[in-house]
């Protein structure tokens, strides 16, 4: 009689492992199934996360390392010469992928758990909760948001918490609408009336009946929503009000070496220097809306 559950959990085990690999290999299926593109965003996505994660193994000097000339040419220990005060650009540039992405990353979680959880709640409770909110999302709409960003910003300081929240909070509106409109066709379904006359909390109701019935336009909208942030932090570091010195970045990169561009017919290369910057941002900005069209396309059942 000992040895039953044993051997019950025994299989049990070995029928987890069985579906953890059948879910593996339909994963793998599905991957080899995916386009050319799709498969160039990924790869681009992994070398930049990896470039991102190992920054201080990768990188040749210290991100704010000012000991060299300014304006090195390239090559002669600078891959892509110095800047004005003297740091390594390429140093800056991988430090740029971990702080870039990083703080985008963030950002968009933050937009994404302010927005959704505000919309899930206005679609389930409705009535005037839902009107409540869903006026004061309209007012922070009909601001436009870089304007709105600078405004905060210049109130509250750079600092990288104040330009997370901020941006978070700007986002959050995006992301609200998105996932009150497709929660909208939920909550009328039956088996969320039934988990309401059980007597479920709101958040079991969210958590268990709606998200997971909603999420692949909302993982869709969470690599479009971080392309977004990513261009914003950029945009708002290159009017000099985002991540400040000596924090690299690729927004103020662009900004701190646009002078070069003037001397591009007596030396291309410094001529180039300040497009290596913009040209991570729209490598990064194209591969993620690769990946996502072909999310889009595989989760929506549409073809091709």
């Amino acid at each position: 009689m000992t040895d039953a559950p044993e051997t019950y959990s025994a299989k049990d085990e070995v029928g987890q492992v069985r579906a953890r690999r059948s879910r593996w290999e339909r994963t793998w299926i599905e991957l080899r199934k995916a386009p050319l593109t799709a498969w160039f965003g990924m790869i681009v996505i992994a070398c930049y996360v990896f470039v991102a994660i190992f920054a201080p193994v990768l990188a040749p000097y210290g991100e704010a390392d000012s000991s060299f000339g300014a304006y090195l040419p390239w090559g002669d220990g600078h891959v892509f010469g110095t800047d004005q005060i003297g740091r390594d650009i390429l140093s800056r540039m991988i430090y740029g992928a971990r702080n870039t992405m990083g703080i985008a990353f963030a950002t968009t979680i933050l937009a994404f758990m302010i927005g959704g959880g505000f919309a899930l709640m206005a679609a389930i409770s409705r009535g005037w909760v839902d009107q409540v909110i869903s006026r004061f999302v309209d007012i922070l709409m009909a601001i436009p948001s870089l304007i709105f960003a600078l405004m905060l910003l210049s109130i509250f300081g750079s600092s990288i918490p104040a330009l997370i929240m901020i941006i978070a909070l700007l986002d959050s509106t995006r992301v609200f609408r998105l996932t009150r409109a497709v929660a909208m066709n939920v909550v009328v379904m039956e088996y969320v009336e039934a988990a309401k006359l059980r007597g479920e909390g709101l958040g079991w109701i969210m958590r268990r009946e709606i998200l997971p019935n909603i999420m692949p336009p909302l993982v869709a909208e969470f690599g479009l929503r971080f392309s977004f942030v990513f261009l914003t932090i950029a945009a708002l570091s290159f009017l000099g009000v985002g991540i400040q010195p000596p924090t690299a970045d690729w927004g103020s990169m662009v900004r701190d070496n646009a002078s070069l561009i003037q001397f591009a017919q007596y030396d291309l290369k410094a001529g180039i220097t300040p497009l290596l910057p913009a040209a991570a941002i729209a490598l990064l900005t194209i591969a993620v809306n690769f990946v996502v069209d072909w999310f889009l396309m595989k989760t929506s059942g549409l073809k091709e």
